[in-house]
């Protein structure tokens, strides 16, 4: 439910107003002048304002910058009696969405409040977007393991139950609370990601429930935490078990009662918000070290989901090698990425440490530095870092070992040509094109090599 408030001095505006506003599903809330106005901003969070611009005490306009100042990501919608030309583009220049004259166009209320809160939407959209995460939009893989995980998600997404995802490091547990997020009633609202392990432990209340100017030092200005961001939407606490034990006691109250106060603040904060949380630990195991409240975790553990590491899902390997490969190269319809049986055997018995995000960085690595037209043992083992020694050229061509030297060229040649005509299609003018020969000289080679052309 998105929250409006109502900044005027005049009932009949209110009324009408919070009538309309309120039959299309807003929370409104309403003020009678610009100090009410600020102090109902710090107490809930606002998502669009209906601004006044003559009032009583603190004018509209230096409402609006304030507001601007403090909460710019809340929209403004300047309201007037007595428009001019000059007010409503300084309005405009100062922030505000836009601009309405009275009597008010009930209609065009209710335009500039949806489109409002779908221009907020974007910005936190672009915004995620600007952190240049490598964020894949599909869980890859059909082994039982994936099968219960999507199934899981299925069930639980439509809830508002506290989900806990359990696993490694780079197993794709953000994937799958996105995923969770994606699915659910709250999709259209804020996803807000907080990594517990990044931030340091003097700051992480500060970033979970805000703070007042004034609390520390360098607060300059207050400041929304996390919680107020997601509200209406989902907060992931990633890498939760890091969690300082003191900011523990203040998740865990806030999760009880959905409301908390600022840092420095006195006012309580009701939010809505559903919890996802995330760790590579062994909870367990920190419960009974002591460095994880097990209150917090029973409130957090509602439907667990364990990701299984790459190890554990071995059969999925070749799915994701040629989803990635594809994935990098822009170009669905690029050809498989070939491994020798050795080279292949090497990846299944490789422990990967390092999950889906290290399997993902190596085929990276071999699709770009690669040139071979089958990636060899010794090839994967070097990308994989498992030894120093970069392959030697003249390991590129073991299989011409013990031929002679027009045996030798007559596989050469049938390798190549069979690559080219994969990398264009089995096109054969393209193909002949990019070899420098004449169509009927690619004929006659396709013959001699007995290729198989596939359409």
């Amino acid at each position: 439910m998105s929250s409006v408030l109502i900044i005027d001095d005049e009932s009949a505006i209110q009324d009408v107003l919070e009538g309309i506003l309120g039959d299309e599903g807003y929370q409104v809330h309403v003020a009678n002048d610009g100090m009410e106005g600020l102090r109902l901003l710090k107490r809930y969070p606002i998502d669009i304002v209906f601004l006044d611009v003559w009032l009583p005490g603190k004018g509209g306009i230096d409402v609006l910058v304030e507001i601007k100042a403090i909460w710019p990501e809340v929209e403004v919608i300047i309201i007037s009696g007595h428009a001019t030309v000059e007010t409503a583009v300084k309005a405009i220049k100062l922030g505000a969405y836009d601009y309405l004259e009275k009597p008010l166009d009930l209609e065009r209320v209710l335009t500039l409040a949806r489109n409002s809160i779908q221009l907020e939407i974007l910005k936190r959209e672009n915004a995620a977007l600007r952190k240049g995460q490598f964020l894949e939009d599909e869980m890859i893989g059909n082994t039982e393991e994936m099968q219960k995980i999507r199934e899981i998600v299925a069930q639980s997404a439509p809830s508002d139950s506290r989900v806990m995802i359990l696993g490694e490091n780079g197993t794709g547990k953000e994937l799958v609370a996105r995923m969770i997020h994606s699915r659910s009633n709250r999709s259209s609202r804020p996803f807000v990601e907080v990594n517990c392990a990044a931030i340091p432990e003097n700051l992480i209340e500060s970033e979970l429930f805000g703070h007042e100017k004034g609390a520390f030092t360098n607060a300059v200005a207050r400041r929304r935490g996390k919680f107020e961001l997601a509200d209406g939407g989902t907060l992931f606490l990633d890498e939760v078990a890091d969690m300082a034990l003191e900011a523990q006691a203040k998740m865990l109250r806030a999760i009880q009662e959905m409301s908390f106060e600022r840092v420095g603040g006195e006012e309580q904060l009701h939010v809505d918000v559903r919890i996802i949380s995330a760790t590579n630990r062994n909870i367990t195991r920190e419960i009974e070290r002591g460095n994880f409240r097990e209150d917090l975790y029973f409130r957090l553990n509602v439907i667990p989901i364990s990701v299984p590491s790459l190890r554990e899902r071995r059969d999925d390997l070749p799915t994701l090698i040629d989803y990635f490969h594809k994935k990098l190269s822009d170009d669905n319809d690029a050809p498989t990425l070939r491994f020798t049986d050795e080279a292949m055997n090497l990846l299944m018995e490789y422990p990967w440490p390092g999950n889906i995000r290290e399997l993902k960085n190596f085929i990276e690595r071999v699709s770009i530095l690669v040139d071979e037209a089958e990636v060899t043992e010794e090839t994967a083992r070097y990308y994989l870092g498992e030894t120093e020694s970069r392959p030697s050229k003249s390991s590129l061509y073991h299989e011409y070992e013990g031929m002679k030297l027009s045996e030798a060229k007559d596989l050469f040649e049938k390798r190549m040509v069979e690559r080219c005509l994969e990398e264009n299609g089995f096109n054969i003018s393209k193909t002949a094109q990019a070899m420098g020969v004449y169509p009927s000289n690619l004929h006659g080679k396709i013959r001699k090599y007995k290729i198989e052309i596939r359409k």
